[in-house]
């Protein structure tokens, strides 16, 4: 597959991904409105982060192919798996919004780390895969820029897995912590990126 190809088809995964959220979004059309605009307050919460996350990530991945020159069978299928856990984040995304503040708040947690623990790993692979003795990169790839990249991503794994397990004993402290993480990663390129 060309990497024009490849590129297309997760920007199609990433808009997919991001669109589906909206669906978490509901009203029940039975009962008066105003008091569930402001009962579903976790799903505003639950969609707004998965939103930055997924468009951090999509950001992330634009900046990972501008660095490459060609792709290889193996890039490729690890970038399908890795589409596949981003094609999935809609899904404990719900979990999380509806269960927050259920006792079923701690799987709903733990659903939604994994899946974005899981993203972050394959992520590393992807590009750890592709810079590793300049594989598959540019001739002309900035060694600052290819640095800073994987400085920011070595954090992503170890981050997720402990907001991950912190679901076990605080639900909402891990919900929070999947926030921080993605604030952190909006602001990651002024940190690690620039020199």
């Amino acid at each position: 597959m060309p990497k024009n190809r490849l590129e297309a088809f997760s920007d199609g995964i990433f808009a997919f991904a991001a669109t589906l959220l909206i669906l978490n979004l509901a009203v029940d059309q039975t009962r008066p409105l105003g008091p569930q605009l402001l009962a579903i307050w976790p799903s505003y919460a639950a969609y707004a982060v998965s939103f930055i996350t997924i468009g951090i990530i999509g950001a992330n991945h634009h900046t990972v192919m501008n660095q490459i020159a060609h792709i290889d069978r193996f890039f490729s299928m690890v970038t399908v798996m890795f589409l596949m856990f981003i094609a999935f984040i809609p899904f404990p995304t719900r979990l999380l919004a509806l269960d927050i503040e259920t006792p079923d708040a701690t799987a709903a947690a733990l659903a939604y780390g994994i899946t974005l623990t899981g993203t972050a790993v394959l992520f590393n692979v992807l590009w750890r895969y592709a810079a590793s003795g300049g594989r598959l990169l540019r001739a002309d790839a900035s060694k600052r820029v290819v640095a800073g990249i994987s400085r920011s991503y070595a954090l992503g794994p170890a981050t997720y897995a402990a907001a991950t397990l912190v679901a076990l004993v605080s639900p909402q402290a891990s919900a929070a912590m999947y926030a921080a993480i993605a604030l952190f990663y909006i602001l990651e390129s002024s940190i690690f990126v620039r020199a």
